[in-house]
């Protein structure tokens, strides 16, 4: 694992999920031709951020690290249930569509920067 993935685990994991959802939600309003502007994206990002917010702080009750592909599993399926009952419950639309790539997007970028990291780790564990 990097030096500092291993000395601020916490760090890197907020900063990466936050980079995440930000780039779900310019890629997805870019794709529809919408406003990536600061205010477009962050009305559809703020709901998964919840999520996110809530799968952290539940991988950090149950004192994993975060940045393991276990802790990824975890904050993305807060990320997207949270995300889209909180996206629902403020007027957001939530297609079936919109669901399905929800959750795989998300899945990708969530899950698989830990994948990644993971990976890097097993091929180098002396760096």
């Amino acid at each position: 694992m990097p030096r500092t993935a291993r000395r601020q685990p916490w760090a890197v994991a907020v900063v990466a999920d936050v980079v995440a959802v930000v780039l779900f939600a310019v890629i997805g309003r870019a794709s529809h031709d919408e406003s990536v502007g600061v205010r477009g994206v962050w009305h559809t990002a703020w709901p998964f951020l919840v999520g996110v917010g809530v799968g952290l702080a539940l991988t950090a009750y149950s004192h994993l690290t975060p940045t393991t592909v276990r802790a990824g599993i975890r904050v993305w399926a807060c990320a997207v249930v949270i995300g889209l009952v909180v996206r629902k419950a403020s007027g957001g639309g939530t297609a079936i569509a919109f669901v399905i790539v929800a959750a795989i997007v998300l899945g990708a970028f969530l899950v698989g920067w830990r994948a990644v990291l993971t990976w890097r780790t097993w091929r180098h564990p002396w760096q």
